[in-house]
């Protein structure tokens, strides 16, 4: 006996299923297995059978012929495939849990496909299907691409493909949550996402803050009042805040567009040279590499040496000077689960 796959459509119609099983019974073959898609074609039959070794593919084809069994697609089987597929899918949505950046492998396993790639920035197309071509977006930044030679996707396997989407993005939230961190003199700050109703705590934090350190965080000047609701939430991006009892004592903000990122830090001059920029830009890069971001760029003044030294702590980069004004540009890990 050997494993077949066999898909086939038929209309949507009673005791027309039957009929496609009776045609396969009639050669000795044995259903293992069977799924079927809802499409607008008709019921697609999804089966995983076990058919006598002197049956090839030619006469499983005519069987599903006989039986009314419109556009086949059938190829030899593994054992794997008789894991029915609740059982994989909730497999990999547990994989997912404990590693969010598997999203493109769990896809690859989920849908049988072979060709998985990460594009960057938006979709050339709206997420969906295409025979058998699938576009998904990636929680993280970017899409993937899904591609496999045959049969064509339908709306069953793309609804399954959005399930594990929507763990992955629920796991790469929860990284970004609330964390407290023990600094080495025993103080306790809680790092979080900031809100819109941080706005009130970041004035206090700009109003504490001394002209110098405001001076080289925001070379162009202090951000107005309007501003700072844009700078708590930016599009694209996260700012973190770290918090102390009722007051935020230190924000850092990354923006992202397509692989670049940039980030900013602003610390509160009695939290300075403590860890506290250090950790919040670990965090940040953190991010970074799960949007999908090549590199990290911040911008310091040549005689911003707090800021030049907490950089050098975080990576390897490289640094151009303009002037006064010094970029440094620091690599992100590259993903590991797209191919190019």
């Amino acid at each position: 006996m050997a494993l077949w796959r066999i898909r086939a459509t038929v209309d949507d119609r009673p005791g027309y299923l039957s009929v496609l099983t009776a045609s396969l019974a009639l050669r000795a073959v044995n259903i293992l297995a069977v799924q079927v898609h809802t499409t607008e074609a008709g019921a697609v039959d999804d089966f995983l059978v076990d058919a006598p070794d002197t049956l090839s593919e030619t006469d499983l084809l005519a069987a599903v012929t006989r039986g009314r069994g419109r556009d086949p697609f059938i190829a030899r089987a593994e054992a794997q495939g008789l894991a029915d597929q609740p059982t994989k899918a909730l497999a990999l949505a547990g994989r997912l849990m404990t590693d969010p950046d598997a999203l493109g492998e769990t896809l690859g396993a989920l849908l049988d496909a072979p060709d998985v790639r990460w594009r960057p920035g938006r979709p050339a197309e709206r997420p969906g299907l295409a025979g058998a071509r699938m576009t998904v977006a990636d929680p993280a930044g970017g899409s993937y691409e899904v591609v496999r030679g045959a049969p064509a996707f339908t709306p069953a396997e793309y609804a399954r493909a959005q399930a594990l989407v929507e763990v992955s993005g629920a796991v790469l939230r929860q990284l970004a949550q609330h964390t407290t961190l023990l600094l080495p003199d025993g103080a306790e700050l809680l790092f979080r996402p900031a809100t819109a109703d941080d706005c009130e705590a970041a004035r206090r934090l700009h109003g504490r803050s001394s002209v110098a350190t405001l001076g080289r965080r925001y070379p162009g000047g202090s951000p107005s009042d309007a501003r700072l609701p844009r700078l708590l939430t930016p599009a694209g991006g996260l700012t973190l805040v770290a918090q102390h009892g009722e007051e935020v004592v230190a924000m850092a903000n990354l923006l992202v567009e397509g692989d670049l990122a940039e980030v900013a830090l602003l610390v509160e001059d009695a939290w300075q040279r403590r860890g506290v920029g250090t950790a919040l830009l670990r965090r940040l890069l953190a991010y970074a590499r799960h949007a999908g971001s090549a590199v990290v760029v911040a911008h310091a003044g040549a005689d911003n040496v707090a800021m030049l030294r907490t950089l050098r702590r975080v990576g390897d980069g490289s640094t151009d000077r303009d002037g006064a004004m010094l970029s440094v540009t620091l690599p992100v890990e590259t993903r590991t689960d797209t191919p190019a």
